[in-house]
């Protein structure tokens, strides 16, 4: 039933699929459970977590109780703001193995470029050849910060995973990570928040058009863009209708659109907010 998800290359020969699960925001045993249970069951063979959500111990626990391999299915996790240096981001990364019941993760990120990242991902690069790892990569980092680790870095990141949504289409950033051979993945894929997308008109417009939900047209949006995207649900039926979205296309038009509703609104920390990045150093993850 998932083999109609596709598997986009990664630059170190790798392979990732392009739709997965996000669990961003679930707190608790059940819920983080019941949507990875109803996520596997429709197909889906990625799961994206970080130590900052605090439910690392229940994606571990879901995949264990699932009847899909452990090999089977792709698992990122993140390396939070307050944790910094080589040591520390060792420690760190064992910490997320041991919370989560594995001896390797598929893909390690750090999560926002807060001060140090240097140092972090000079471990990230060891953890990777060493085999802990698959997969490295950051999350949130603007060109320059990206620059930064490609330049001092031995390894080069796979991915960047970036707000990204029909409000903030982040095209700039889209063409540099295409022509670093770095792939785009989508957070916060629908919007949120005063950004909600998912209730624009000319979204609701083009899911009656192709009698799917608003959030099908937007999901298939990112996927025609070359885009990973990571929606989050608790919902059985949304879970389910969020990976059904490889049995329509949108033609030229509908993303012409889509493209025209780009307005440069954030729903989540700017990147580029050196006092935030800061700031977040202090904040640790939501559960110990």
């Amino acid at each position: 039933m998932h083999n109609d998800i596709p598997d986009l290359p990664l630059n170190n020969g790798n392979r990732i699929p392009q739709l997965g699960l996000g669990v961003f925001q679930v707190d608790n045993a059940e819920d983080t459970k019941n949507s990875i249970k109803w996520a596997l069951a429709a197909g889906y063979r990625h799961i994206d977590t970080a130590a900052y959500y605090g439910n690392e111990q229940w994606v571990g626990e879901a995949i264990r109780e699932s009847n899909v391999k452990r090999e089977d299915i792709f698992v990122t996790s993140k390396l939070w703001n307050a944790v910094r240096g080589y040591d520390e981001t060792k420690a760190a990364f064992q910490e997320t193995l041991d919370k989560l019941g594995f001896d390797y993760l598929d893909m390690y990120l750090i999560h926002w470029p807060a001060p140090g990242y240097l140092e972090s991902w000079r471990a990230m690069e060891d953890l990777y050849k060493e085999g802990k790892i698959k997969n490295i990569g950051v999350s949130n980092f603007n060109q320059k910060q990206m620059d930064d680790v490609l330049a001092h870095g031995t390894v080069k990141p796979v991915v960047d995973q970036i707000e990204t949504h029909p409000y903030l289409q982040q095209d700039e950033m889209h063409a540099y990570l295409e022509s670093k051979g770095i792939l785009h993945e989508a957070w916060s894929p629908l919007g949120g928040g005063n950004n909600n997308a998912i209730s624009d008109p000319v979204i609701s417009e083009l899911a009656a058009a192709h009698d799917v939900s608003a959030a099908q047209i937007i999901l298939r949006w990112h996927v025609q863009r070359a885009e990973i995207v990571i929606p989050k649900s608790i919902h059985e039926a949304r879970v389910q209708q969020n990976r059904d979205i490889f049995a329509f296309g949108l033609d030229e038009d509908e993303m012409k659109a889509i493209a025209a509703l780009d307005a440069g609104k954030r729903v989540g920390p700017n990147p580029d907010d050196e006092a935030w990045l800061k700031q977040s150093q202090s904040y640790t993850s939501r559960k110990k």
